[in-house]
């Protein structure tokens, strides 16, 4: 018949007595050790309670502070810089269309009809969105003015993770230094905008343009890459067929 030992059962042999004693003696030095553990983080806590309760109290502060920031300047200012930038935007997009572009995009820049225009709204609306959205529209309005210096400035400090937008201010600062004739540095920015994201429009667009500068510095195997990349994966772009014909241009270089 089999045989176990009880689990809790008194011990029969001195070999038992003696790891009993051990286990406790073991246990009672942890909890000690606990104890005493916890009695200096309490020692620690009440004296230095002032200082707790003052860094409390600056994050408090801190927080509620940053909330009524929000709630109360940035956001009305938010809203301010919106209105006040549709004037501008009026001007901007009728230069798009209009016979008589340049007067357009000035009135764009310098604001008219009692209104700001872009250069204002980033001065004075800087830290919003529509003051950083004003630094994109204010570079294609001097990229579009053949003022390249600027639109290079301006493009070059506006940030944007949209899709479209922030490709095209990339590939705006490549179209200014072309301009400049730079075509080593327009190449560079070209192929950022061609990178940034991945879409059937802004991306077949810049490849073309990274080719061409590539092809126009005499990179010819860079210049063969990108126009392939178009016909590859943009067969339907509009950029499709001239990249195939520059495709023979390219490989015709020495």
């Amino acid at each position: 018949m089999a045989t176990y030992k009880k689990r809790g059962g008194k011990p029969r042999t001195k070999a038992e007595k003696d790891q009993n004693i051990e286990d406790g003696s073991t246990t009672a030095e942890v909890f000690n050790t606990l104890d005493e553990g916890a009695s200096r983080t309490e020692a620690w806590v009440e004296k230095n309670q002032k200082y707790i309760l003052g860094l409390i109290g600056v994050v408090a502060i801190c927080v509620l502070g940053y909330l009524a920031y929000e709630q109360f300047i940035q956001k009305p200012k938010e809203i301010e810089a919106t209105n006040e930038m549709f004037q501008a935007q009026t001007y901007f997009e009728q230069a798009l269309t209009a016979p008589a572009k340049d007067s357009l995009f000035n009135l764009s820049l310098n604001g008219g009809e009692g209104k700001y225009g872009f250069i204002d709204l980033v001065d004075k609306f800087g830290g919003t969105a529509a003051g950083n959205l004003s630094k994109y529209y204010a570079g294609m309005a001097f990229l579009n003015t053949n003022n390249y210096k600027e639109a290079i400035n301006y493009l070059d400090d506006f940030s944007s993770d949209d899709a479209i937008i922030g490709p095209l201010a990339k590939g705006g600062i490549g179209d200014a230094f072309v301009q400049l004739g730079q075509e080593d540095k327009a190449l560079a920015y070209y192929e950022i905008a061609a990178s940034m994201s991945i879409n059937d429009f802004t991306t077949p667009r810049f490849l073309l343009k990274a080719g061409t500068a590539a092809m126009n510095t005499g990179k010819k195997e860079k210049a063969i890459k990108h126009f392939t990349e178009i016909v590859e994966k943009y067969p339907n772009a509009t950029e499709a067929a001239k990249a195939t014909g520059n495709i023979g241009k390219a490989n015709a270089m020495n």
